[in-house]
C-alpha cells in the first residue's frame, strides 16, 4: 500500500531539509531566449524547471491551466512532465476543483488516477459533500482554498459569517469558518489549507483556528509575501501533520524561480538557464530551510 500523503511529504522535506514547493506555470510570453512561445517551448521550459530544481524541491505544483490552454496536446505535455518527477516527490495538481459529488468523483479519477497527482487544490464554495471524493483516499490529499494570496482575495473571503451557536462557531470572516469546518472533513489526514503569505495576520489567525492542518502557502517571491511569518506560523502544531518534518508546511515559489532564467547574466554568473534556475532554487531552499 502507498503510504499516506503526509508521511511521504514529510520524508521528502526531511530529505531536502526545506519546505520549498516549486510552482510550474510557464507563461509562453515569459520564456528564455531559445524557447519559442509555443507548447513545445512551454514544455521544454517546464521540464528544465523540474530538472534544475529537483534536488531542492520538497514538492512540485504545476498549474494545470498553463497546460489545459493547449487542449489535449497540452495535457499530454503535462502527463510527460508528471512522468519525469520521481515517485518520492509529491506532485500537486493546482486545479482548484470542486463541484457536486458525482462530478468531483470524476475529477478525482482524472487527477489522481489518470494524471497521477498526489494532491490537488480545491474550492470549498460548494461545501463538504462537493469535494468529499477528493478527500476520501488515504494516500491522496486536498488543499482547500482558505485565504488566497491574490489582492482581491478578501473581497469574499473576508466577509463576516454570523455565529452558529448550535455548532459553537463564533462570528468570523469566511476564511475563519473555512479553516474551522475543514478540520472535520475527510477521514482525517487528507485535507489541508491554502493560505497566502501576503496575508500574514490572517495566516497566524488561521493557524490558531486549525492547529493540525497542513498549509500550502503561495505568495512569497514575486507576490511580495515575507518568509519569516510563514515559517513562524506555517508548521502544523498538532495531529499527523505536526509529526512530519517541517510540520508538513509547503511554501510555493513559482515566478521567483522561473524568472532567474530570464535574468541578464552577471559577471561570473552561470550562462546556462538551467544552471541559473538551479542556483535560484538552491537559494530559495536555503531561505526555507527547516532542518539544519
Amino acid at each position: 500500500m502507498t503510504p499516506p500523503y503526509l508521511e511521504r511529504l514529510g520524508a521528502r522535506i526531511a530529505a531536502t531539509r526545506a519546505v520549498l514547493c516549486v510552482g510550474v506555470d510557464p507563461d509562453p510570453a515569459a520564456l528564455p531566449d531559445g524557447f519559442p512561445p509555443t507548447l513545445a517551448g512551454v514544455e521544454r521550459f517546464a521540464r528544465l524547471i523540474v530538472e534544475a530544481s529537483l534536488p531542492y524541491a520538497a514538492a512540485f505544483k504545476p498549474n494545470l491551466a498553463f497546460f489545459e490552454a493547449y487542449g489535449s496536446p497540452g495535457m499530454a505535455a503535462l502527463e510527460r512532465l508528471r512522468a519525469m518527477v520521481p515517485s518520492d516527490v509529491p506532485f500537486i495538481a493546482d486545479a482548484k476543483r470542486g463541484d457536486i459529488g458525482s462530478t468531483a468523483s470524476r475529477q478525482a479519477m482524472a487527477l489522481f488516477d489518470a494524471l497521477g497527482a498526489d494532491a490537488v487544490t480545491v474550492s470549498p464554495y460548494l461545501g463538504r459533500e462537493a469535494i468529499a471524493p477528493l478527500l476520501e483516499r488515504a494516500d491522496r490529499f486536498a488543499y482547500v482554498l482558505c485565504r488566497t494570496s491574490n489582492p482581491g482575495g478578501a473581497e469574499l473571503q473576508g466577509l463576516v459569517v454570523e455565529a452558529d451557536r448550535a455548532a459553537g462557531h463564533p462570528a468570523e470572516p469566511l476564511w475563519g469558518r473555512v479553516a474551522r469546518v475543514a478540520q472535520t472533513w475527510g477521514p482525517g489526514g487528507t485535507v489541508g489549507l491554502v493560505v497566502g503569505a501576503t496575508a500574514p495576520a490572517e495566516l497566524a489567525a488561521i493557524r490558531s483556528i486549525s492547529p493540525s492542518l497542513a498549509f500550502l502557502v503561495p505568495g512569497v517571491g514575486a507576490q511580495g509575501g515575507e518568509i519569516a511569518p510563514v515559517l513562524a506560523a506555517g508548521p502544523a502544531a498538532g495531529g499527523p501533520a505536526s509529526r512530519e518534518a517541517g510540520g508538513a508546511l509547503l511554501v510555493n515559489v513559482s515566478r521567483g524561480i522561473a524568472r532567474a532564467a530570464l535574468q541578464t547574466v552577471a559577471d561570473g554568473g552561470p550562462v546556462d538557464p538551467g544552471e541559473r534556475l538551479a542556483a535560484e532554487a538552491a537559494e530559495w531552499a536555503s531561505r526555507l530551510a527547516v532542518l539544519t
